[in-house]
């Protein structure tokens, strides 16, 4: 989840450190705070022209899952080693494992507490979940034939080192999906990496309207959320790391300070 480059500039704004903090916070009180396992995703979302056809369990999240649903939409996964890099509590893992029908699919994350909760929650064949580093990942070389990154290289404090890592575990003309978002002046520097990253870029595409769009028709589900599961004193934060409508990051957006952008690339 978010945490832009250059938090704590402004005087108004929670320091970096602050919000690493609670991200830590975040996912330990999740965990022993939601009994009910409802918060499975941790992206913003995605709404286009096109409605997905989910069903009532599925419906609860329909916009983070319509966010995967799109980004692994280029390419047939039936039967593939998929990895996803920063797969968090596993909502997106679970749903593409369920409906596309992957050989295996992998989780990898950085915080233990996801990992533990994602191996105990879900049982679905050939899904599993593993801690580890996105810039070390605890994988041979060329053992996956697509890999995925969603809303998670932001935070990320080499991107360079990261992608060699991409490289590195997948198949020669693997794929690797990758969806985050970026301040607008970090763009062309995003996009320059990418470039220089030894996988040819397939598609790009700025995806920010429909992002916009899943956090105002997702507003009160999540505040809804919020208000249940956060404490008071949290609360600020909590929105503000949900992005729903009248934050920071929902203006930003707004704005196009921030843009969220989608990459195909080809080894």
């Amino acid at each position: 989840m978010p945490a832009r480059t250059n938090w704590g500039k402004n005087p108004l704004e929670p320091p970096k450190k602050i919000v690493d903090q609670f991200m830590k916070f975040w996912y330990w009180y999740i965990t022993r705070r939601d009994k009910n396992s409802e918060i499975t995703f941790m992206n913003y979302g995605f709404s286009n022209h096109i409605e997905l056809d989910l069903n009532e369990k599925d419906e609860f999240n329909r916009y983070h899952i319509q966010l995967y649903d799109y980004i692994t939409g280029y390419l047939d996964i039936e039967g593939l080693d998929v990895l996803e890099v920063g797969s968090g509590r596993g909502g997106g893992a679970e749903y593409i494992t369920r409906s596309f029908k992957p050989r295996s699919y992998k989780g990898v994350d950085l915080n233990k507490s996801a990992v533990k909760f994602c191996n105990k929650f879900y049982s679905l064949k050939g899904l599993s979940f593993t801690h580890g580093n996105a810039l070390n990942l605890p994988f041979e070389n060329n053992s996956f034939d697509v890999v995925i990154n969603v809303e998670s290289s932001h935070r990320y404090p080499n991107v360079d080192k990261f992608l060699k890592e991409i490289h590195r575990v997948l198949r020669p003309r693997g794929y690797f999906l990758f969806t985050d978002f970026r301040d607008d002046y970090l763009i062309d520097r995003l996009h320059h990496q990418l470039r220089n990253s030894k996988m040819e870029i397939k598609k790009r595409e700025f995806i920010t309207p429909y992002v916009v769009k899943a956090l105002e028709l997702d507003h009160d589900r999540k505040e809804t959320l919020i208000k249940r599961l956060s404490p008071p004193v949290f609360r600020p934060i909590a929105r503000d790391f949900s992005g729903i409508k009248g934050t920071r990051m929902y203006r930003w957006f707004k704005a196009g300070k921030v843009e969220y952008l989608y990459y195909v690339m080809q080894k």
